[in-house]
């Protein structure tokens, strides 16, 4: 019996040791696999190297309207239906000109009357006057009582306090007549036309909106991160898109000193210097404000503070309230970087880099672009294209935009 076991005992042994060499190179190759995995390959991202416009000296620029400095609203002083209109929008009228008519017949009536009345106030006075003077003679002769010469004294008073009421209120009826007639105060031009020929008409009611012909304004809001570049008194450059090639002097005339409550801006005017005809009420206007000349003992860091960067609009990201940018921070001076048997990914590889989420503080708002005063420097690298599809820290190839000119500002 002892040799039949020894027979079926080997194979079995040889079969256990077989098995457990093979579930040993399993874990073997499955160790090695896992050790051997590549690290997965930067992410390609869109992005180019970014420079300062170049202007140190432009702390903002706004969009702006041109707008009369003076601009009223023309109305009647009485009420009534107007029956003539003699301007339109856009007519040049002069000081004193003629630029509608109120129905005068109630008036004439009125004026009429008025006048008849003081007349007959006036004939009243005068036979007060006559009968006084007759009774005064007669008292020097004591011909009458003193108590019949008080009465005409008092007869005469009376006469002349209605001939009185009576001429002030014919003059008040002539220039509510006269007040029919709806006359331009100043020189300017008509902007708006707010009533039509027989329409009735309130007193003070706005037929016309007159713009004063002088001084010429240019109005823009001014949001709260620009607010403290402007001042009372600072120079400005303005630019109008109807007028290209040309430039214009302003100064900051006045500053709200509150904010709209829609849309959180402030109002702020300022006057062109010499504008010329070719300026026009209207014009869309890009405002350049000078900023304060820095001194000398903070000269560089003021002007490197006021460089602003254009970027595309497509870069921009809010991080909660706040307006940020990814910037793409260069690995080759990580730990190990370009140093052999590194195992940083991409380290010394130009264009890889990690993402950097930066607050930037926006000044401006293009039709395709927007300008940051704050928050980067010359020639970091900024993505264009994916804001919202990437995350910070993660591992990117910075790769230039296949058609440059669709970023161009």
């Amino acid at each position: 019996m002892r040799p039949q076991f020894h027979r079926y005992a080997r194979p079995a042994r040889l079969r256990r040791a077989t098995f457990a060499l093979t579930l040993a190179g399993i874990v073997t190759l499955a160790a090695c696999s896992k050790k051997e995995a590549a690290a997965p390959a930067p992410r390609p991202v869109v992005a180019v190297a970014v420079y300062a416009d170049g202007s140190a000296t432009a702390a903002a620029s706004l969009p702006g309207e041109v707008q009369a400095r003076y601009s009223t609203p023309l109305s009647f002083r009485v009420g009534g239906k107007i029956i003539e209109r003699r301007v339109r929008l856009g007519d040049v009228v002069k000081n004193g000109q003629i630029v509608a008519r109120l129905d005068p017949a109630d008036a004439q009536k009125n004026a009429a009357s008025a006048q008849a009345q003081l007349e007959a106030a006036q004939h009243t006075l005068v036979y007060a006057k006559q009968q006084l003077d007759r009774d005064q003679a007669q008292a020097k002769e004591n011909l009458i009582a003193p108590a019949q010469l008080e009465q005409t004294t008092n007869a005469y008073a009376s006469a002349a306090a209605q001939r009185d009421q009576a001429a002030q209120q014919a003059a008040l009826s002539k220039d509510q007549l006269q007040y029919t007639t709806l006359i331009a105060d100043h020189a300017g031009v008509i902007t708006a036309e707010q009533a039509d020929t027989g329409q009735n008409v309130s007193a003070g009611q706005a037929v016309y909106n007159l713009a004063w012909s002088g001084d010429i304004d240019v109005v823009c809001d001014v949001p709260e991160s620009a607010l403290a570049a402007l001042s009372i008194g600072q120079n400005a450059t303005v630019t109008l898109a109807a007028l290209p090639g040309r430039s214009f002097n302003a100064r900051v005339r006045e500053l709200s000193p509150a904010a709209d409550p829609q849309s959180r801006t402030y109002r702020a005017k300022l006057t062109l210097d010499n504008p010329g005809p070719d300026v026009r009420l209207g014009m869309t206007a890009d405002i350049a404000l000078a900023a304060p000349s820095p001194s000398n003992s903070s000269a560089n860091s003021s002007a490197s503070e006021s460089r602003s960067f254009t970027v595309p609009a497509t870069a921009l990201f809010h991080d909660g309230t706040q307006q940020a940018v990814w910037v793409v921070r260069a690995m080759d001076n990580a730990p190990g970087a370009g140093t052999p048997g590194a195992s940083t990914p991409g380290a010394g590889t130009p264009g890889v880099g990690t993402l950097e989420l930066r607050r930037v503080t926006v000044t401006r708002y293009n039709e395709r672009t927007i300008v940051i005063s704050q928050g980067l420097k010359d020639g970091e690298r900024v993505v264009l294209q994916g804001v919202h599809t990437v995350t910070a820290g993660e591992k990117v190839h910075a790769i230039p935009p296949l058609h440059p000119e669709d970023f161009a500002s």
